[in-house]
């Protein structure tokens, strides 16, 4: 199994033999780093219609039907095959219930495999803002966010979603090369080059520290 323990390749083979319990045990070691990912991702055009919840529970079904092929030839750590199938759930949402309402932006596929959408550069802002920063600086939070918006929305989008993987979904260095497809040291390259991007506008505000 591919750089999964010896506990979790013993679970998914039970899974796949029809124990839902074991399946459960494997769904819920995840499922909140999962919910962080649709929640980043997730239209904020949808709100009210869809929830994290609702994409959840397709793409776990979605894990069900297509274990046993998972295990026929892995390539991928079950946490990011797992993710993986998230976010394609996630796009059919998209694509269904907006249709041709997709802005070209929202039509546009991270260069990493299998593209999922964009992360949402507002709730970006907000957890980078909200991980980097003391209690002191919550007062111009606000007029920061929109700087920090505007300075995601300008990065080179692998850039960008490297650090929406580290900040956001909480990933490892090497789980983040793998689920874009780079080197571990060129996933660390261009999460050290976008933070200095973000350090270098945050220290032109008064109450920032560089951090």
């Amino acid at each position: 199994m591919t750089g999964d323990s010896s506990e979790v390749t013993d679970l998914l083979h039970q899974a796949a033999d029809g124990d839902q319990e074991a399946l459960r045990v494997l769904l819920a070691r995840h499922h909140d780093r999962l919910k962080r990912m649709v929640r980043l991702r997730l239209s904020r055009r949808l709100a009210g219609r869809v929830g994290d919840s609702d994409v959840l529970q397709e793409a776990y079904l979605e894990v069900a039907r297509r274990l046993d092929e998972y295990l026929q030839g892995p390539v991928l750590p079950f946490f990011l095959w797992l993710r993986h199938l998230t976010g394609l759930k996630l796009t059919e949402v998209h694509r269904r219930h907006l249709g041709t309402q997709l802005r070209d932006a929202d039509r546009e596929v991270t260069l990493h495999r299998g593209g999922l959408p964009p992360a949402d550069s507002v709730s970006l802002a907000a957890q980078l803002l909200g991980s980097l920063t003391t209690p002191s600086q919550a007062a111009i939070k606000a007029e920061t966010r929109l700087l920090v918006q505007e300075a995601l929305n300008s990065m080179d989008p692998i850039d960008r979603e490297v650090l929406a993987l580290k900040h956001f979904e909480q990933l490892s260095t090497s789980e983040i090369a793998e689920a874009l497809g780079l080197s571990r040291a060129g996933a660390g390259s261009r999460y050290l080059r976008a933070i200095k991007r973000l350090r270098g506008i945050l220290s032109r505000n008064p109450g920032f520290e560089a951090f």
